[in-house]
């Protein structure tokens, strides 16, 4: 495992942004900035620590007690109103000094700044994560045994969808097993995941993750809501779900919008094109948005759903419109669109 510098803290910060004095000051009073750098070229740099569970003004305030900033209320202002800034990791990361507030949250966000990270995308498979795992350094007994060992929320005997989708740092010398329980415990820190993990009265937790898991694999953010009522329509008449996601999970196969006939035969639990209602368990880790939209799904009585070509999903209720836009998106398709 890559040796750093400073001992940082595991996870991903959520940046809690409470309204208060500070807040208020920085609305009413003027707020010195640095000006934007044209270059970071040549300037000199500093490795900061942002504490595990920092809130907005907390970094504020460290930034400007390093000099990166010219003031805390600059860049408080510029994370208020940037949703970016939830995104901040705790750790180290190596900062120019004397830029503007904007410049400091687009360094705090950049990857190539935080040492020793491990990235967990949303919509990865847990085959994926362990993989990350043995990039980072860990081996492969070390990785077995993290992953066999961890303490899963109550409900829940599989990790895949719970190890929550983030950019995670970690001192020298953490082991594979406190690394992979982080990602673990951080689902339950995220507003959405404690929300679903307390279920509702028709679903479980374990569902309500399943139906997330299947909402990131099968749209964007921008549709989420739509494909979580998609799911929920079909579910509550008994319609098979028919997700291409299920098959490409059993199938583990990543970049190919098009599934087979004879793929969509396979024999499993996952395969939704032969099984009613849900899968036994997620198939990939959905991050909040997702876990939102299978809590808060946008009213409609649509059944089917299609991509005729990239960013263009479109939503029905009537299998004969579904099948037109089915022949539009198989000619798109065979055109090279998707490519």
């Amino acid at each position: 495992m890559r040796a750093v510098s400073r001992v940082i803290a595991a996870g991903l910060v959520i940046v809690v942004f409470t309204f208060s004095l500070f807040l208020m000051r920085s609305q009413t009073t003027s707020a010195p900035d640095f000006a934007t750098a044209q270059s970071v070229k040549g300037l000199p740099e500093i490795t900061v620590e942002i504490p595990q569970g920092a809130t907005g003004s907390q970094i504020a305030a460290i930034l400007a007690q390093s000099g990166v900033v010219k003031s805390a209320e600059a860049y408080f202002r510029v994370a208020v109103g940037d949703v970016r800034a939830q995104k901040v990791a705790p750790g180290s990361h190596r900062l120019t000094v004397g830029i503007s507030a904007r410049q400091a949250l687009d360094q705090l966000l950049d990857p190539e700044r935080i040492p020793s990270l491990i990235r967990v995308a949303e919509g990865a498979w847990k085959s994926e994560v362990q993989q990350a795992f043995l990039d980072y350094g860990f081996t492969k007994q070390q990785v077995r045994s993290a992953f066999s060992g961890l303490k899963l929320p109550k409900g829940f005997s599989n990790s895949e969808g719970l190890i929550f989708p983030a950019q995670y740092s970690f001192p020298e010398g953490t082991s594979a097993q406190v690394a992979a329980q982080s990602m673990i415990d951080r689902f339950s820190d995220d507003e959405q995941g404690r929300k679903l993990l307390q279920g509702t009265n028709t679903y479980s937790p374990q569902q309500l993750l399943t139906i997330a898991s299947i909402i990131q694999a099968e749209s964007t953010d921008v549709d989420f809501t739509k494909v979580s009522r998609v799911i929920y329509n079909r579910l509550t008449i008994g319609m098979p779900l028919q997700m291409d996601s299920t098959v490409h999970f059993v199938m583990q196969a990543r970049g190919d919008i098009f599934l087979s006939r004879k793929a969509t035969m396979l024999n499993s639990s996952y395969n939704t094109y032969r099984k009613y209602g849900l899968p036994p368990g997620p198939i990939c880790s959905p991050g909040s948005a997702a876990i939102k939209a299978a809590l808060e799904p946008m009213q409609g009585d649509w059944l089917y759903f299609i991509t005729v070509a990239p960013g263009d999903t479109r939503f029905t209720a009537s299998f004969d419109e579904f099948n037109d836009w089915k022949v539009l998106y198989t000619k798109n398709r065979k055109a090279g669109a998707f490519k």
